[in-house]
């Protein structure tokens, strides 16, 4: 079979486009990028590819809020096209701003509320930018393809607005892929283990097929031991990777 192709729906600000890459990359995938414009003049198909990103950064510089524009311009021109792409059994991975972005198209969570945009993501309670390492535990019984296996994970976060809220009635509803947790997968354990005062310490969210999965940390930075900020003083656990999040997606599109 042909390598597995993805593609990195990027825009003005997108700067974690690179690491993606790699990541995929290292799971022998072929990884291409495009901006909204070059889809909409059929310069690049988004059918030729089996997997769409959205990776991290601060698209259009994050004003307004973060996320927003890129969000404004995709629903009208594009969101339709990405429903399809996603009912043709592909993927879609939203990292960090590209989660941000999937929430303010609509395309995530995926469940009717009292808006088209049930749930989002705004400023963290700190007030601030928060960088730091953060522990996840994975919901097994979750549908999402991105995390089958896992149980938990050990990755970066750096953002500004990742407090998840919903409307009333929606947060039960969510299908909850990932939740910040302490150092023994514990979760309510406050500030700093969920750095930002997202309800019900929610990470990440998928949508009902599994397929449409976004997430405010940074997966994608940490793929090998030298990437822990303590790799010459622990023990190498490759239990807490990202990567297995890249290479679930990898072979689950290498049988479309």
């Amino acid at each position: 079979m042909k390598k597995v192709k993805v593609l990195m729906l990027r825009a003005p600000g997108t700067n974690r486009d690179i690491d993606t890459r790699i990541a995929f990359e290292q799971c022998g995938a072929e990884a291409d990028s495009a901006l909204v414009n070059e889809l909409l003049r059929q310069e690049k198909r988004l059918m030729d590819y089996q997997i769409l990103v959205i990776p991290g950064g601060f698209t259009y510089g994050d004003d307004i809020s973060a996320g927003k524009i890129m969000a404004n311009e995709i629903r009208p021109k594009l969101k339709e096209d990405i429903l399809k792409f996603v009912a043709d059994g592909r993927l879609v991975l939203g990292i960090c701003n590209g989660f941000q972005v999937l929430v303010k198209t609509g395309i995530l969570p995926g469940i009717k509320g009292k808006s088209a945009q049930p749930v989002t993501l705004t400023n963290n309670d700190s007030g601030k930018f928060e960088c730091r390492w953060v522990y996840l535990k994975v919901n097994e019984k979750s549908p999402c393809i991105f995390t089958k296996g896992m149980r938990g994970m050990y990755v970066p976060i750096a953002h500004g607005e990742g407090k998840l809220v919903a409307e009333p009635g929606i947060a039960e509803k969510l299908n909850i892929v990932v939740q910040y947790v302490d150092e023994k997968f514990k979760t309510q354990a406050g500030y700093p283990y969920n750095p930002n005062g997202s309800i019900n310490d929610i990470a990440g969210i998928c949508d009902a097929s599994g397929r449409i999965f976004g997430l405010m940390p940074h997966a994608e930075d940490f793929i090998r031991w030298t990437q822990h900020p303590r790799w010459t003083r622990e023990t190498p656990r490759e239990d807490l990777y990202g990567l297995q999040i890249f290479q679930n997606a990898v072979a689950w599109a290498k049988g479309i």
